[in-house]
């Protein structure tokens, strides 16, 4: 019993020194022991939602024609995501009805040109042998007066007859005269009024050219075209080769795929990030491995809210450091700006 309650002490001994903790300790220990700073935590990250958008772009829309109901029958549409050059056709509309007005128009206009010719011609010719009818009336009163000169040698009864026949040659050139001047006023407002309305029939020939013109829809720059979306048969579509479309109507996109940007709005407690050089990454919903890096590019001055809402916010664009082949407008995006040091955003 002696030896094995010796035997229970060295035990309980040895079990007690192993319990001791060391005094050097673990390095880790050591370091936090020794003041050195803790780990630095990550800055808050502001998460924005917005659209992609192209930064030089154009909405085609169906042509105003002039003078017509404008309703027009779409013959030939560029196949969607076709690239063009400025300049380049896109679209046509069915030109048979303005053919039509265009020619007789132009037949309108050529026939009454050749009536304000043939009004010139005459006018010319009426007052040409009006001054020769003048230039006769005139020179019987000259004859007359002449006649008239020859009294002392004369009977009084041829004496009285010439100063007669001198008193009807002065009224009959004096008549001429005033009844000319009127002629060729009225002569010269009947050419008026035929060139008027030459002059505007030659304004509806050039409106009917114009429409012609119109119906030829080309692009006004150069990039990707996309179809714009129209409302047929109770569904939103595609405008296609056949459709009856009225003026005003969306028909196609065009929008430069080298350059684009996403538009977002930032709230106002956030908008302390938003000044130059902040960078940010984008991510597209539709390609979620998709990563993009973009930097802001400008904002609105002046945060907005929606009606009876104190929320405020702006409207900011970050535009993107590269082109992607999978970028497209209206594409929703996420973009990410990572807080500068020294922002007050940063926590």
């Amino acid at each position: 019993m002696r030896k094995l309650a010796l035997l229970m002490s060295a035990v309980v001994l040895v079990s007690c020194e192993r319990a001791t903790p060391s005094s050097t300790g673990t390095p880790a220990a050591a370091s936090i022991g020794a003041g050195a700073p803790e780990s630095s935590h990550g800055q808050r990250e502001i998460r924005l939602t917005g659209a992609v958008e192209a930064v030089h772009s154009s909405k085609v829309v169906v042509p105003q024609l002039t003078g017509q109901n404008n309703q027009m029958t779409l013959t030939a549409l560029i196949p969607n995501g076709s690239r063009v050059k400025e300049g380049d056709p896109i679209a046509e509309f069915d030109p048979t009805a303005e053919l039509d007005r265009a020619r007789d128009a132009k037949a309108k206009y050529e026939d009454l040109g050749h009536q304000v010719d043939q009004k010139v011609a005459s006018n010319r010719a009426d007052a040409e042998r009006r001054q020769s009818d003048l230039k006769q009336a005139e020179a019987d009163l000259g004859k007359a007066l002449l006649d008239v000169e020859k009294a002392p040698i004369l009977a009084e009864i041829i004496k009285l007859q010439n100063e007669v026949k001198a008193g009807v040659a002065r009224e009959h050139v004096e008549s001429l005269k005033k009844s000319n001047a009127l002629h060729d006023k009225s002569d010269a407002a009947a050419l008026r009024i035929l060139e008027l309305q030459r002059d505007r029939q030659k304004v509806a020939l050039e409106r009917a050219q114009g429409n012609l013109d119109k119906l030829r829809v080309k692009a006004p720059l150069g990039g990707m075209v996309a179809h714009a979306n129209v409302y047929r048969n109770g569904s939103m579509t595609h405008a296609q080769e056949g459709d009856q479309m009225y003026r005003g109507n969306a028909l196609v996109s065009i929008f430069d795929p080298s350059e684009m940007q996403v538009r977002c709005a930032v709230g106002e407690p956030d908008g302390v990030v938003l000044v130059k050089g902040t960078r940010a990454t984008v991510y597209l919903d539709a390609y979620p491995d998709l990563v993009l890096s973009a930097h802001f590019e400008y904002s609105s001055p002046i945060a907005t809210s929606a009606l009876s809402s104190p929320i405020k916010s702006f409207t900011a664009v970050f535009k993107l450091d590269k082109a992607d082949p999978h970028l497209m407008p209206d594409l929703s995006a996420a973009v990410v700006i990572q807080p500068r040091a020294g922002d007050g955003s940063a926590k």
